[in-house]
């Protein structure tokens, strides 16, 4: 039982399982780690804790924090970080706020476009911190869409019809508040990037490694073999640790599998063993 998943979310943002939900099921499938990597928040990463000390499930706090990039999308994971610490939790109150500042104005955008969904039916789905996956998911009830990649594809993702930017911080500032806390900062999915040069991806992350940045999501649901390879050699030629994960939602997301093969190769304890490594290092 080696098999591990690094990115995980629960309804403390945009899962549909609780945290003790979340972790029952890494135990179900004979997951030996998980790390819960929620959207600007720790909120359910005590729960998660006590529920793997119950199961034999070793659990990893983590948190995913959006960052500033104008070409694409950027996404810093930070593992192993003191959740208490004041300055990361007043940081994320601070993207929880802008986050939402930004719902109703989303859903207005809809309405405008005469789709007819309410804040209330998309704070009922959410159950506490709402985000897009749970605005996609309000649509794909109410039979405007097929899927939450079809809510994505034409109306939320950036640049589609109904999006709207929120407040991020800059990646230097969202990594070092991970690392001022004691953790470790990694890239997460680099193909959201949307950097197609090679060259380009080497040096934007050489430039994140001298902020601080030390990992990179290498192994991820939606990389292709190309990507994955492409990933791999980066990361091992700036000497940078590789993770990998799910990135699970449960039913807020159309392909979600919990601790799954990635292109047929598990994700194996000694990714986390690697990231432990580094930070004993430090």
């Amino acid at each position: 039982m080696n098999r591990i998943d690094l990115h995980t979310h629960s309804n403390c943002s945009d899962g549909s399982f609780s945290p003790k939900q979340l972790v029952q099921l890494a135990s179900k499938v004979g997951l030996r780690a998980l790390a819960l990597t929620d959207h600007d928040t720790v909120a359910g990463v005590a729960e998660a804790v006590a529920a793997g000390k119950d199961l034999g499930v070793e659990v990893v706090p983590g948190v995913e924090i959006s960052a500033e990039y104008p070409a694409g999308t950027m996404h810093i994971l930070g593992y192993y970080f003191d959740t208490s610490h004041p300055e990361l939790l007043k940081a994320l109150e601070e993207l929880q706020q802008a986050r939402a500042e930004r719902n109703p104005k989303i859903i207005e955008r809809l309405q405008s476009l005469g789709l007819e969904i309410t804040t209330a039916e998309v704070v009922n789905i959410s159950g506490g911190q709402v985000g897009r996956p749970h605005i996609a998911r309000a649509l794909v009830e109410r039979g405007y869409v097929s899927s939450i990649d079809e809510a994505f594809s034409r109306y939320l993702k950036k640049g589609g019809v109904a999006y709207v930017e929120k407040f991020r911080f800059p990646p230097q500032e969202a990594i070092a508040m991970i690392r001022r806390a004691g953790g470790l900062a990694t890239l997460a999915h680099p193909f959201t990037l949307e950097i197609e040069d090679s060259r380009e991806l080497t040096s934007l992350a050489s430039e994140l490694q001298e902020m601080g940045l030390e990992g990179i999501e290498v192994f991820y649901p939606d990389h292709t073999e190309e990507m994955t390879v492409l990933y791999h050699n980066l990361a091992r030629g700036l000497a940078l640790v590789s993770t990998g994960g799910s990135d699970f939602h449960g039913n807020l997301k159309d392909r979600s599998y919990l601790g799954e093969d990635i292109l047929g190769q598990k994700v194996d304890y000694g990714l986390l063993q690697a990231l432990k490594e580094r930070l004993e290092e430090r």
